[in-house]
């Protein structure tokens, strides 16, 4: 129960480090920390609501090895955070079986997620024809200190779909980038070159991106008909309806008050998470949130162990009412809607008064804000024009920046999130120099009308004839 319990206070201070400053914030990190809880939040309240220490003990065993069996990512995650925490996790688990590809819902092999490596490159190659392949997505981002980076190729095969069939989709996924450079003039033709150390990636004419690592996964519905799928058909077993049934999270009906605090801890996990979506990461309070949680596996633990239903009640309840009190006024507020509208419960917390508006004055001198003379780039995207679910889809192009303070704020306010985008830009260059933290950002033009953001003079300089989703203020 113990390590079931570090477990979730790694992921809120996973969270918390890396958010802490927007300078490096780690947006994957906390998707990847907040969406182990999506199923896990409830198993873990389970094990927990009982005095009788034994019991305790094989529920959480069930819970773990419930959580393990969610894919090797989810273990590997379980076995680097308990460490982190203290604990050999996987002495705990049993022994996992290779993995092996799986089969879609007509039966037909999916391509697996595989690591760029030079045999499985030459294996693309050979029924896939990268030297024409256009690039549809492309996404650098920051993780820390470190680049990663997202590439969708559009590709044409090499052997008979069998049907009309769109072009295959090459996803690629890019650890510690080392070197970028991209413009729209570099969208078409693509070479892969494979090191021991390093990965290659020439697009077009100049671009190119390189990497000390990555992975891959092919999206097409004909795979089963290259000479790859054919091998992994021949050795992959027949779909059977039972593998289809889905498993069901262990546990059983929680007592209302432990009930309402599991329900506002997995609806905070899922606005957490919801930060996978760029637009809404500068929206999230993943700081105050985490400090309101700060500490939630012992409390927890604490309360679920209480002996009889009354006293285990009352301290679920003092638990929800110090988490509200961590957070804040606005958490509280929004804690207080959570356990009213998804728990059925109001009575718990009283809900702060909402802060009347103030109209400024005339006599205000205050300054306004403007575009700042500072930026540094957390994430730069660019999607081709494309048709998908026969619709049209125009380009795009996606800025995540830090920000400092506003001019009438206190210098010593932290750097705050912004997330932009704009339709059909008429220019897009992305360099390695963009992310060498904060530099001169300048703004040509208004944000509602034609404007072209530089970042670093030119590493990043993109321009949209229409505006931008939002002004960079």
């Amino acid at each position: 129960m113990s390590v079931l319990m570090a477990l979730l206070n790694r992921s809120l201070d996973q969270m918390a480090e890396a958010a802490a400053d927007v300078r490096l914030f780690d947006r994957e990190a906390i998707r990847a920390a907040s969406d182990v809880w999506d199923n896990n939040l409830f198993p873990l309240f389970w094990a927990a609501c009982t005095s009788d220490a034994g019991e305790r003990e094989r529920r959480a065993m069930t819970v773990l090895e419930w959580m393990a069996g969610l894919g090797e990512p989810r273990r590997e995650w379980m076995t680097k955070q308990g460490a982190i925490a203290g604990y050999d996790v996987e002495a705990l688990l049993p022994s996992t079986e290779p993995h092996m590809p799986g089969r879609d819902y007509r039966g037909h092999v999916m391509a697996p997620q595989r690591r760029l490596t030079r045999r499985n490159m030459d294996e693309l190659v050979s029924d896939y024809d990268l030297a024409s392949a256009s690039v549809r997505h492309l996404q650098v981002e920051r993780a820390g200190t470190r680049l990663t980076a997202f590439l969708r190729l559009a590709a044409d095969r090499k052997f008979a779909a069998g049907e009309p069939a769109p072009p295959a989709l090459l996803d690629v996924w890019l650890d510690d980038v080392t070197d970028i450079a991209f413009d729209l003039s570099d969208t078409q033709g693509v070479i892969l070159d494979v090191g021991a150390r390093e990965i290659g990636i020439s697009l077009g004419p100049g671009g190119q991106l390189r990497a000390a690592g990555g992975e891959c996964r092919l999206d097409d519905r004909s795979w089963h008909l290259s000479t790859a799928g054919r091998r992994a058909d021949a050795v992959t077993a027949p779909r059977t309806s039972r593998s289809r049934r889905p498993r069901r999270p262990p546990g059983a009906d929680l007592p209302p008050d432990a009930h309402a605090a599991a329900v506002l801890l997995r609806h905070a996990m899922l606005e957490l998470r919801s930060v996978r979506y760029a637009a809404r990461a500068d929206h999230v309070p993943v700081l105050k949130l985490c400090r309101a949680f700060s500490g939630a596996g012992e409390a927890i633990l604490a309360a679920g162990s209480q002996r009889g239903d009354r006293r285990r009640e009352a301290a679920f309840q003092d638990v929800i009412r110090t988490w509200a009190d961590e957070g804040g006024p606005g958490i509280t507020r929004w804690f207080s809607a959570v356990l009213r509208e998804q728990a059925g419960r109001s009575d718990i917390i009283e809900t702060p008064r909402t802060p009347e508006r103030t109209s400024p004055s005339p006599t205000d001198s205050s300054p306004v804000s403007g575009t700042p003379s500072q930026a540094a780039l957390i994430m730069a995207a660019w999607t081709a024009a494309h048709i998908r679910y026969q619709t049209e889809c125009p380009a795009a192009a996606q800025l995540q920046l830090a920000l400092p303070p506003r001019a009438h704020e206190n210098s010593s306010e932290p750097w705050r999130l912004r997330t932009i985008g704009c339709t059909e830009p008429n220019s897009f260059r992305l360099h390695a120099d963009a992310f060498q933290g904060s530099g001169p950002f300048v703004q040509v033009g208004k944000p509602t009308a034609a404007c072209s953001l530089d970042l670093h003079q030119g590493a990043l300089l993109v321009a949209a004839g229409d505006g931008w989703s939002a002004s960079v203020s």
